[in-house]
């Protein structure tokens, strides 16, 4: 069984930021200057590290602010002693589609649980992005698109991003144009190669092109 994207309602992504400050219980020093008010934004935290131990930190600057989808879900099985196993592994995407995009994926017996694992993670691997206008088309100076050729690779998939004049569009395959959706990329042309009907390593690559703009910044 494979499921097709889905978009997943902000409310079922992050927490409300009156429940954060009665139950949240920091357990890294990042979590707790993050309580405190000691790091402001959400950009200044990933100034200093390029990881987020705590998916709570996301909701606490973040808030409603978030979007995401389920990108693929599919059941796969292990053999035991005592028979089949059957367990779900989800890909999720969020991202603010405002510079912010995070990939993540989970697995578990049970499909709920297997899907929150992944927005989980999802946040947790979440990366501010470098767009602009690198199209010699346009030059219009709007972040509308990537700044210049790209590439990601993930297994044998490999993706070229390049700049596109505003009012392209995003040419893409179906999980590529998601992912640069909720990273706020508007405009941008697409060349991939490899097995890219596998869904996690065709998704991952675009994110992997994403993550080099971001280690840019």
């Amino acid at each position: 069984m494979v499921i097709k994207v889905r978009e997943v309602p902000p409310e079922s992504i992050v927490r409300p930021r009156e429940e954060l400050e009665e139950f949240w219980k920091p357990r890294t020093t990042i979590g707790k200057l993050v309580k405190e008010g000691k790091i402001g934004t959400i950009q200044e935290l990933l100034y200093y590290t390029s990881s987020i131990p705590e998916p709570e930190i996301v909701d606490w600057f973040v808030g409603d602010k978030i979007y995401g989808y389920i990108l693929n879900v599919i059941v796969t099985a292990r053999m035991t002693d005592s028979g089949r196993r059957f367990s779900f592994r989800t890909v999720a995407v969020i991202g603010n589609k405002d510079g912010l995009v995070g990939v993540g994926k989970g697995g578990n017996p049970e499909m709920r649980f297997s899907i929150q694992e992944a927005i989980t993670n999802a946040k947790k691997n979440l990366i501010p992005i470098m767009r602009g206008c690198g199209s010699w088309e346009c030059r219009c100076n709007m972040p509308h698109s990537v700044p210049f050729k790209i590439v990601g690779e993930c297994g044998s998939v490999r993706i070229h991003l390049l700049p596109a004049p505003r009012g392209t569009g995003l040419v893409a395959g179906e999980a590529a144009k998601r992912v640069l959706e909720l990273a706020g990329v508007q405009d941008c042309w697409t060349k991939s190669f490899g097995r890219t009907r596998t869904a996690i390593s065709f998704v991952y690559a675009t994110y992997d092109a994403l993550r080099k703009l971001y280690r840019l910044l």
